[in-house]
């Protein structure tokens, strides 16, 4: 699991967190468990992508986006090092 702290380099979240899952079903699993943990602190706003497919869900809580990817798509998107790298 990985938190990036996005904030000096795009107005539209400050931070991104990125996981992976082991199979479709886990990967639903984790997506259920952190909308449920949110839920909990009445966080809303709540907007979920990709979860039917379940190879890369994003979910977007406005300053926080979490991506849960499927490994072989985590190394294709490769977020972690687009958003580290120096601009």
């Amino acid at each position: 699991i990985n938190v990036l702290d996005v904030r000096e380099k795009s107005p539209l979240m400050d931070y991104m967190v990125i996981c992976s899952g082991t199979s479709n079903i886990h990967i639903r699993a984790i997506a259920d468990n952190v909308i449920e943990k949110l839920k909990e602190y009445e966080i809303k706003g709540i907007r979920r992508e990709g979860y039917q497919e379940a190879r890369w869900v994003l979910m977007d809580f406005g300053d926080v986006v979490v991506h849960v990817f499927d490994p072989e798509d985590r190394k294709y998107y490769a977020l972690e090092d687009f958003w580290l790298r120096d601009r």
